[in-house]
């Protein structure tokens, strides 16, 4: 199969001419990589595509500059059967290539240094890693046995033999790196105290924040802090998870926040929002209530959201398009408040002090967050 001129033209698209990513990319077969994905169709429905079955399908997906689903809950595309029609959160992917250049690029890599690649996923990351700083300085882990198995075959058949490790990489990493790139998303607290346990004194951490479209990046010092910043860049990662799917979604609370009066009744001051593809206001949310899961629907012109967290706490806000939503709250804290206080920053200010702060990452895996006046931390409750 002829896969070389789409590989050049997908380097040309994400990289630059001087670029050191350049001939990686250009010559990785992306498409070994998925051999089978899903796609949603226009009803959320996720649909099995096989690459073999079109191949001219294929090289279009593979080559193009996005995301290609290869695990739906439990299910991975590899093992699927036609007809099959997965339900819940995608587990693996194959990541787009202008983000995983993106992650190596801040990731600051160079001959002779090691690097830990954290979240296998379909090894796009570990391929053009291998070939810019040789395979035996490249170990990536996944929590997910088949995945690691899986690419390490299929980079085997590029001639790239990079070291692969199936562990739960919030519980334990073995060995210690120079470098360490997260294509998952980190939980503050136990995930961050693990990996700064596996990066070498005046190593480099590259990883986003769960729940955030917050890319942090900093060097360990010999305090085994990590001391560093956000970027002003973004990126959205699948959280890491221990098992073969994510825990169940807090459900009854979900329920509850669709039909209950709730303990207070009011009228938002902002439109509804769909706050999961508001990047910065969502990323704010989750430093001030963390772990605040959410839902949006739009029927016609209505639109919903619903905030619950591990707490209790729930929010409901619904309005016709535009207009001043009708509020339901309950538990111990007020969602919607908390979402509309960030919001008024927001317009107050002109933009949230998230992007461009300093970082510092204690050895106990909290981060703390400062810009100005403006103080924060996640992963100390």
């Amino acid at each position: 199969m002829d896969w070389e001129q789409h590989a050049v033209r997908l380097a040309d698209q994400v990289t630059d001419p001087d670029s050191r990513w350049l001939a990686p990319v250009a010559r990785t077969a992306r498409h070994e990589l998925v051999p089978r994905w899903w796609e949603a169709d226009e009803h959320g429905v996720w649909v099995l595509r096989d690459g073999a079955a079109d191949p001219a399908a294929w090289m279009k997906a593979a080559y193009s500059d996005r995301s290609l689903v290869t695990r739906v809950g439990p299910l991975h595309a590899d093992h699927a059967k036609p007809g099959d029609h997965p339900e819940g959160l995608p587990t693996s992917s194959a990541t787009l290539p202008s983000l995983v250049v993106r992650m190596l690029r801040h990731g600051r890599l160079g001959d002779g240094l090691d690097l830990l690649d954290v979240g296998t996923g379909a090894g796009g990351l570990t391929a053009y890693a291998a070939r810019r700083i040789g395979d035996r300085h490249v170990t990536s882990v996944d929590v997910d046995r088949y995945l690691t198995s899986a690419a390490a075959e299929r980079l085997a058949r590029m001639g790239l033999h990079p070291q692969f490790l199936a562990v739960d990489a919030t519980a334990t990493i073995p060995g210690t790196y120079d470098r360490i790139i997260a294509t998952v998303a980190l939980q503050p607290g136990p995930g961050l105290r693990t990996m700064l346990g596996a990066l070498r004194e005046g190593g480099r951490l590259v990883t986003t924040l769960a729940r955030t479209s917050l890319i942090l990046t900093g060097w360990k010092h010999a305090n085994g802090e990590v001391v560093g910043r956000i970027e002003r860049d973004t990126a959205g990662f699948m959280l890491t998870r221990s098992g073969e799917d994510y825990p169940p979604a807090l459900a009854g609370l979900f329920a509850l926040a669709r039909e209950a009066d709730g303990d207070e009744t009011s009228t938002g001051r902002y439109p509804v929002l769909d706050v999961a593809n508001a990047w910065e206001v969502r990323s704010m949310l989750e430093v001030t209530a963390p772990g605040t899961e959410l839902d949006f629907r739009q029927d016609s012109n209505r639109r919903t959201a619903y905030l619950v967290h591990p707490d209790g706490s729930w929010a409901r806000a619904s309005a016709e398009r535009f207009e001043p939503p009708t509020v339901h709250q309950g538990g111990l804290q007020r969602l919607w408040t908390v979402l509309e206080r960030v919001r008024n920053r927001l317009n107050v200010e002109g933009g949230l002090p998230l992007y461009g702060s300093s970082a510092r990452i204690t050895p106990d895996g909290v981060c703390h967050l400062s810009r100005g006046k403006w103080r924060a931390s996640m992963g100390d409750r």
